[in-house]
């Protein structure tokens, strides 16, 4: 039992040395060169093109491809699924199938499924709104899919912290108050809403020029195009996190 003892603390760190391996020292170990990037664990710069494997990837781009090829617009294994995607959720670039359950990644994707888990497990769909920045970004699980502009409240009138969900939606809201319409209503925290820039009865937009300045009375405000294209996306229930 002593000798075991002796060999098993001897094998450990060789073991942990080993999955800190980086032969060519481009900030990738060769474990995730070999098994997660496919890149060439002797070369920094796998595609030739000049730049450090790890950079690019960090930046978004592809490893593999040169002249800037961004992640997102590469599909190594042909399965619809985008490599960022694939990386950011940990699936297989390089294999269609990541958990083996008979179901390509991309159509599990689009239906919203964890590619990387054999069993129906769903991704959560969350929205992100920065106050700092003035962004609100939505995800599909660890993936965000897309960021917009908007405009919050303003100091005497600010949009609430916290982790809210989406209660209601409406199509086009009416405010008795502003009489203004509020289209793609997604509501939170009982009076606060997500909506499209307020419409006056005329059709007119208010406010237009004020995405990126937080002017609003609390309401998250997206400009048209956006405001519709997360009313569609986000269903009664959603995750919201409000934050600076």
């Amino acid at each position: 039992m002593r000798y075991l003892f002796m060999a098993l603390c001897l094998l450990l760190p060789a073991a942990v040395f080993a999955a800190d391996i980086d032969t060519d020292g481009d900030g990738l170990t060769d474990i995730q060169e070999d098994t997660v990037y496919y890149t060439d664990k002797n070369s920094v710069d796998t595609d030739g093109d000049g730049f450090n494997d790890k950079d690019e990837l960090t930046n978004g781009y592809s490893p593999h491809i040169g002249f800037n090829e961004r992640l997102i617009n590469v599909d190594t294994d042909n399965d619809g699924l985008n490599d960022g995607y694939e990386l950011a959720l940990s699936s297989d670039i390089k294999n269609a199938d990541s958990d083996g359950d008979g179901f390509n990644d991309g159509d599990e994707f689009k239906n919203e499924y964890d590619p990387t888990k054999p069993e129906a497990i769903k991704l959560e769909k969350r929205i992100d709104v920065d106050l700092s920045d003035q962004k609100l970004n939505y995800y599909l699980g660890p993936v965000r899919l897309n960021g917009f502009t908007v405009s919050t409240g303003k100091a005497s009138t600010p949009t609430p912290l916290g982790t809210f969900t989406i209660e209601k939606k409406h199509p086009k809201a009416w405010s008795r108050m502003a009489g203004l319409w509020m289209p793609y209503w997604l509501s939170f925290n009982g009076v606060y809403a997500i909506h499209e820039l307020p419409e006056w009865p005329d059709g007119s937009k208010e406010g237009a020029n004020h995405l990126g300045v937080p002017v609003s009375h609390g309401c998250v405000r997206l400009g048209i195009g956006p405001a519709k294209e997360v009313y569609d996306w986000a269903p009664v229930g959603t995750k919201l996190t409000i934050h600076y």
